[in-house]
């Protein structure tokens, strides 16, 4: 798991340049039908021992938070934006892979340049430039990623960039690869990170009866922080979520998720804060509506170039998703 995670998690690919990704997804799976939409969404049918009544499909999104370039300069300052919800203080001093094809490093005003309330804030983005040392061949739209490592450390945690969702796609590979007990749809979603569109036209295409989105979902479980304000906690299992920002999730299929859950032994917890959104907020009502349910891999430091996981997490959520489609499958 953590040598394929590593590499997935290793390509580049923000909302719109998803290719590199799909492209990897494409090529190492074994499923009855692979199609591409107009938007790059992957597009995947795996034949089951059995046909169940009604269509299931699940979800995991391709695209990364990221950057893209507005402005080149002649000495090689490059202005960029954010592709996705990145706050600028997880940004500043980072290194950046710019275009897959040139290195740079954050910066802003040097320190003694800077006023003293300059000082006590962090700069946004359109006061920080990538300095990529010198005149490179990179143009206005170019994108450029976190430059990071990607390793174990403590007792069973993760550390990288793009964990967000690569789990959950590589738990589809899996599902995919494996032998399931049902058929299945399986839509690798793009341009998640900046309103969850690529899983609008998947779900109008496929159009499911049920779906299940398997995600990686915020943590704040670090000191200083109690009760609710928690969200999840690494270490306690899969994420079941009842609501978030753009989603109630479907009532009968949450109970389903914790029945199934402690029916096979496998921890879960759901979410204390009604927070964030995923693409279950364009799934579920899609054509008709969609009976929609999410299940998450609880992960700290999101949208940063140092989100943490712990495996034993993400094996919940692999182990819970293959039992659901059975579940989903038979009520």
């Amino acid at each position: 798991m953590f040598d394929e995670l590593k590499t997935l998690c290793e390509l580049n690919g923000t909302s719109g340049d998803e290719s590199r990704v799909r492209n990897y997804i494409e090529t190492h799976i074994n499923a009855d039908k692979i199609t591409t939409d107009p938007l790059g969404n992957l597009l995947v049918f795996k034949k089951g021992r059995k046909t169940p009544d009604k269509k299931i499909m699940f979800a995991a999104h391709m695209d990364e938070v990221g950057f893209i370039i507005t402005d080149v300069s002649e000495n090689g300052f490059l202005s960029f934006g954010a592709v996705g919800g990145i706050n600028p203080s997880v940004v500043l001093g980072r290194a950046l892979c710019v275009d897959n094809k040139a290195f740079g490093i954050v910066g802003t005003k040097a320190v003694h340049q800077q006023s003293k309330e300059e000082r006590g804030k962090i700069p946004p983005f359109d006061e920080m430039y990538i300095d990529v040392g010198g005149n490179v061949d990179i143009s206005r739209g170019s994108f450029a990623y976190f430059d990071t490592d990607f390793f174990r450390f403590g007792d069973g945690f993760i550390k990288g960039k793009a964990i967000d969702d690569r789990a959950g796609c590589l738990i589809m590979m899996d599902m995919i690869n494996g032998e399931p007990e049902y058929d299945a749809w399986y839509a690798f979603t793009v341009q998640e990170e900046i309103g969850t569109r690529g899983s609008k036209t998947a779900a109008f295409t496929i159009a499911p009866d049920a779906a299940i989105v398997l995600e990686t979902t915020t943590a704040c479980d670090a000191a200083g922080v109690s009760g609710s304000k928690k969200v999840c906690e690494l270490g306690k299992g899969a994420v079941v979520s009842y609501m978030d920002k753009r989603t109630i999730y479907d009532r009968e299929l949450y109970s389903l998720a914790f029945k199934t859950a402690e029916e096979n032994g496998i921890p879960v917890q759901t979410k204390t804060l009604v927070a964030g959104g995923n693409d279950s907020g364009s799934i579920h009502i899609s054509r008709g509506g969609v009976r929609t349910c999410a299940v998450s891999v609880p992960c700290r430091n999101l949208h940063s170039p140092s989100c943490v996981i712990k495996e034993s997490d993400y094996f919940a959520v692999k182990k819970l998703a293959e039992k659901m489609l059975s579940a989903v499958a038979e009520i």
